[in-house]
């Protein structure tokens, strides 16, 4: 294999790494909560991160064949994700709606770093889409390449993941002095909690 091949590869791993996740989602409206409070940031986009990483490397050893021999794995997670979303979804509506969690934001206050990352691996690893999207689409997607360049493939599509998160997590915290308001926040977490029904309703909806 060339130099030039294993430059394509990688790119073309980018290109589509970036296609996969750069979409209003409930793992990217997390981020970016995050990242406006300047809470917990690196340990919130490392897990994002490497578990992209993780996934990705599954899809390309070739782990999509046992997603789709046992479609019951993905039905569980649709179920108990789109379940998750619905409470995030009230959760995200009471802060914009309620007084005491506005001024909790304000104040700086946030929940542990274990609460954090514990809801940045659930709406990773609760998300169907996830498992169809790097398992199944770039797993095929691999597969069309040849053995030698597939894993350059794979480290195109990671840093596409690392590029992106870390990217949107402290991107977001540089928005932080324009929610020094409780109107910033309301409408945040307003179209956070909409966004978290819709997804949780197309995931019920199959």
């Amino acid at each position: 294999m060339t130099t030039s091949s294993a430059a394509v590869a990688a790119l073309s791993g980018l290109g589509f790494g970036l296609s996969l996740i750069v979409a209003i989602g409930a793992q990217n409206a997390f981020v970016l909560r995050q990242g406006v409070r300047g809470r917990h940031i690196l340990p919130v986009v490392a897990v994002c991160a490497l578990s992209d990483v993780v996934l990705i490397a599954a899809g390309v050893a070739g782990f999509g064949t046992v997603v789709e021999s046992f479609p019951a794995v993905v039905t569980i997670a649709r179920w108990a994700g789109a379940a998750f979303l619905v409470c995030y979804a009230l959760f995200a509506a009471r802060r914009a709606f309620g007084s005491s969690a506005l001024q909790a934001d304000l104040t700086g206050t946030s929940a542990a770093l274990g609460a954090s990352v514990l809801t940045c691996l659930a709406l990773t690893w609760l998300n169907p889409h996830v498992y169809l999207d790097t398992l199944v689409l770039f797993g095929s997607f691999a597969s069309t390449w040849a053995p030698s360049e597939r894993w350059f493939l794979a480290a195109g599509a990671m840093l596409a993941s690392v590029l992106w998160f870390f990217g949107l997590g402290y991107g977001a915290s540089r928005l932080g002095p324009l929610f020094a308001k409780p109107l910033a926040w309301r409408i945040l977490d307003s179209l956070i909690a909409v966004v978290m029904l819709a997804l949780a309703i197309g995931l019920v909806l199959g």
